[in-house]
């Protein structure tokens, strides 16, 4: 819990015990159903809740954003941010049964009231978004292609227009280049962040934010 308390100390305690509790419920979960490897079930805290909530460091979701977790899997980065955004709405989508099973135990365990888990496909959801949040699911032009509709038009309630943030890793100048000459966007438009802008661990040395706006 080190990490949390080192990298959000401003986080009150009853989030703080709520991202304490991921560790066992995953556990406990990922002995039924398999929703995340077993070399990483060790170091969840790093490697799936502290990536997940860099979301939380490169922006403050304003309360009564809705925001859509794409491809969720058994609940990252939706989960986490859910936790720390207690009065923004989370939409986790995925299309796998399972893995929305384990969504709905873990949220169920959790008290989350601001999370709704759908086992579906993302053209099936029939609401708008603020920000679509993805981990690595899809390259950014595919990612697009499946969700662009989804996202709220006009004014953003929050501090950047509404639009895209995805996480992902490696070099990803050939992947936004793509993306930005088939929608017709200026690459300048696009913010890609390292997240050791935000953490020291090794683990995020290739590790980057990806902010998209929709609409420019």
């Amino acid at each position: 819990m080190n990490l949390f308390r080192k990298y959000f100390p401003e986080l009150p305690d009853n989030q703080i015990l709520q991202l304490e509790k991921l560790k066992d419920l995953y556990f406990e979960w990922n002995s039924k159903i398999n929703v995340i490897s077993r070399k990483d079930i060790d170091d969840i805290y790093l490697r799936h809740v502290l990536h997940a909530l860099s979301i939380a460091k490169f922006i403050e979701f304003q309360p009564g954003s809705r925001i859509l977790d794409l491809g969720t899997g058994g609940g990252f980065p939706g989960i986490p941010l859910a936790i720390f955004f207690p009065d923004v709405e989370f939409h986790l989508v995925d299309s796998i049964a399972k893995k929305i099973k384990v969504v709905n135990e873990v949220a169920s365990a959790l008290d989350l009231d601001n999370i709704s888990a759908y086992q579906d496909r993302v053209e099936n959801i029939d609401l708008k978004f603020d920000f679509i949040v993805s981990r690595a699911v899809a390259r950014c032009l595919q990612l697009n292609q499946w969700v662009s509709k989804k996202v709220k038009k006009g004014q953003s309630i929050n501090e950047l227009p509404n639009g895209f943030i995805f996480l992902k890793g490696g070099d990803l100048t050939e992947e936004i280049a793509e993306y930005c000459k088939a929608v017709r966007i200026d690459p300048e438009d696009v913010i890609e962040l390292p997240l050791t802008e935000f953490f020291e661990e090794d683990f995020f040395d290739t590790k980057k934010i990806i902010y998209i706006p929709k609409d420019v």
